[in-house]
């Protein structure tokens, strides 16, 4: 599965599971701040820094998903590998 296809499917998971997913630039941040899972108002919500390569937006939001219940979710299998590595 190419880069980009793997992590729409992602964010995809992520809408499934009520995570928003939204890409920001975070240097303009004024303070350092990485990637990663917050909740605000009562809905979760994963923060991307956009400037990112593909590769690290995927392994960001993977290891985020890994950690979440997934069992009532449909996971194609080799993502579903994918993310049981990062099971905690």
């Amino acid at each position: 599965m190419r880069p980009d296809n793997l992590y729409n499917e992602l964010k995809t998971i992520a809408e499934k599971l009520g995570i928003a997913v939204k890409e920001h630039n975070l240097r303009n941040a004024g303070i350092h701040v990485t990637s990663g899972l917050c909740r605000v108002k009562d809905q979760d919500l994963f923060v991307m820094d956009k400037r990112l390569p593909i590769r690290e937006k995927t392994e960001n939001l993977a290891e985020c998903l890994g950690r979440q219940n997934l069992d009532n979710v449909y996971i194609v299998p080799a993502i579903r590998e994918m993310l049981d590595k990062y099971k905690g």
